[in-house]
Order: structure tokens, then C-alpha cells, then sequence
């Protein structure tokens, strides 16, 4: 299916390209999401008289997300949970409990923000995590998960 993107998509194109993507895709991702639109005459045409509007509203979101990103850079949130002796934890810290913590700290996260290279945290102690603000912005923090024995 030809769509054509309304915003910029990792792995596939930018704000006015032209794709061609898989139907399924289309239909049940980037078109609910309003991320894309069929690439019809008429919503290509649409799309012409809105260009410098959708540009405008794109920037002002990567400026948003930059100052975030500065703010958030380099920050440390410790989260408690219970764990054994050998500092393995019950259970596990995941993008969700990350979210909440850095909620709690004043950011606006989504939980599918939240990238965690290996999986949830299984262990006590500090790990890496990074946060996807826009498609632009990557901010590295660290979690500090804090053992609290049962």
C-alpha cells in the first residue's frame, strides 16, 4: 500500500515521503496512530497545502523533546524491590515501573519510551537504560535497583 508519512518513522521515512509499506502495517499501525495517510491524489494534494503547518508542529516537537532530553540526561532513579540474599530479585523492574518512578520525578514518560537493552532488570545494583523521547532524541539513564530483603 503507497502511504504517505505524516511524521518521521524510524526504519522508514520522514515527514512528505512516499512509501510503500505492507497493508496490515498501514492499516492497523500507522494510519490509527495518524502517523500516515493512503497516498491518494487527494490527500497528496492535502498534504501540499498543510506541508509548512505539519513541519512547523514537527519542530516545535523535536525542540519539546530536546529540552526534556537535557533534563533527563545523566539522571539516576533508584527503584525498591524485594529480592533474595544473592541480590536476584522476585519478580522484576520493567519499562512500566520505570515509567511510574520517572513520573513521580516530574517527567512525562510512556512506558514505550522506555528501552531496555536486555529485558526487565532481574538483578539488584545499577543498570543502563536508555528513553526514547522523539525519533531524534535518545537519553541514557541509570537505574538503580535497591534490594529490599522479604
Amino acid at each position: 500500500m503507497q502511504i504517505i508519512l505524516l511524521e518521521k518513522v524510524n526504519n522508514l521515512g520522514g515527514l512528505g515521503d512516499v512509501v510503500k509499506v505492507k497493508d496490515g502495517f498501514a492499516r492497523n499501525f500507522l494510519i490509527p496512530q495518524r502517523m500516515a495517510r493512503r497516498a491518494t491524489e487527494a490527500n497528496i494534494a492535502e498534504f501540499a497545502s498543510k506541508r509548512a503547518d505539519l513541519e512547523k508542529a514537527a519542530a516545535e516537537k523535536l525542540t519539546a523533546a530536546q529540552a526534556v532530553g537535557e533534563k533527563l540526561s545523566g539522571q539516576t532513579v533508584q527503584i525498591t524491590a524485594k529480592s533474595g540474599v544473592d541480590g536476584r530479585l522476585f519478580g522484576s523492574v520493567t519499562n512500566m515501573d520505570i515509567a511510574e518512578a520517572l513520573g513521580k520525578q516530574g517527567f512525562k514518560i510512556e512506558k514505550a519510551q522506555v528501552r531496555l537493552p536486555t529485558g526487565p532488570l532481574k538483578t539488584v545494583g545499577e543498570h543502563p537504560v536508555a528513553v526514547a523521547l522523539h525519533t531524534d532524541v535518545l537519553c541514557d539513564i541509570t537505574i538503580a535497583v535497591i534490594g529490599e530483603h522479604a
